[in-house]
C-alpha cells in the first residue's frame, strides 16, 4: 500500500513529556557538584537542544572551568540515562493517535536533538518505539536539527514523500527544523522553549494528541 502521509515528530516536550526526568538529573548534577538547583519552568527553557547545550546554558558564566563542564555533563547523561523512564509519560491522547495513524498506514518517525540511544532507550521503554519506522537523535547524522537534513534524510531513509510531510514539535529548533525543510509545522503547545506560541509559525496549534486524527485527516 502506498504511503499517505509521513509524520515526523519531535520526542521531549512533543510526544512525551520527559521534563520531569531531566529535571531530576540537572539537578542531581547540581547538588552533587555543589550549584543551585532549576525549577521545573527553568528546565523547560533550557531542555530543547540536547543534553550539552541544556548543560551549557544552566551553567551560563557560573562555571568557567571546561573540564568541569564535561564532568558534570557526563554526569548528567549518566544519570538521566539510568532514571530516563521514572515520570516520563506519553502526551494525552499519544496513543490512540498513534494506532489510529498507523491503521490509516501514516509513516512515521522521530526526530529529536536528544542522543540516538537515549532516545529509543526510551521509546522502548514506554512502548511507543514500535509506532516508528526510524528514530534520528542528535548523533544520528553529521547535523542535526534545525538542519533541514535532519528531517529530509529521514524521509528518504523510510521512502516518504517530503510533498506529503508534516513535522510536529513544541520549539523554536522543531520550527526552524520544518521551515528550513520546507515543510508545514505543527505546534505543541507548553513546549521545551523560552519563546510563546505567538512567537513560533505554526499551521496547527495542540495542547496534546486528543482528536488530533481531525486535524491530520485534512493532509490525507
Amino acid at each position: 500500500m502506498t504511503q499517505k502521509l509521513t509524520i515526523l515528530f519531535d520526542l521531549d516536550g512533543t510526544i512525551v513529556n520527559t521534563a520531569p526526568d531531566l529535571m531530576a538529573a540537572h539537578n542531581h548534577v547540581m547538588r552533587k557538584f555543589g550549584f543551585e538547583e532549576k525549577k521545573m519552568e527553568d528546565i523547560k527553557s533550557l531542555a530543547g537542544k540536547g543534553a550539552w547545550v541544556m548543560m551549557q546554558r544552566s551553567f551560563k558564566e557560573e562555571i568557567k572551568n571546561q573540564e568541569t563542564k564535561k564532568a558534570m555533563t557526563k554526569e548528567f547523561i549518566d544519570f538521566y540515562a539510568k532514571n530516563i523512564d521514572k515520570y516520563s509519560r506519553p502526551l494525552k491522547g499519544l496513543i490512540k493517535f498513534l494506532d489510529w495513524a498507523k491503521s490509516k498506514n501514516i509513516s512515521m518517525a522521530v526526530c529529536t536533538n536528544k542522543q540516538e540511544s537515549l532516545a529509543v532507550d526510551l521509546l522502548k521503554k514506554l512502548d511507543l518505539h514500535k509506532y516508528f519506522e526510524y528514530i534520528a537523535g542528535s548523533d544520528t547524522f553529521a547535523f542535526n536539527k534545525p538542519d533541514p537534513r535532519h528531517l529530509t534524510d529521514v524521509v528518504e531513509i523510510i521512502g516518504g514523500d517530503l510533498d506529503k510531510t508534516i513535522m510536529i514539535g513544541d520549539s523554536e529548533v522543531d520550527e526552524m527544523s520544518a521551515i528550513n525543510a520546507k515543510l508545514p509545522f505543527i505546534l505543541v503547545k507548553d513546549g521545551y522553549t523560552e519563546k510563546s506560541e505567538n512567537e513560533i509559525k505554526h499551521v496547527a496549534l495542540i495542547s496534546d494528541f486528543v482528536g488530533f486524527e481531525k486535524v491530520i485527516e485534512k493532509y490525507l
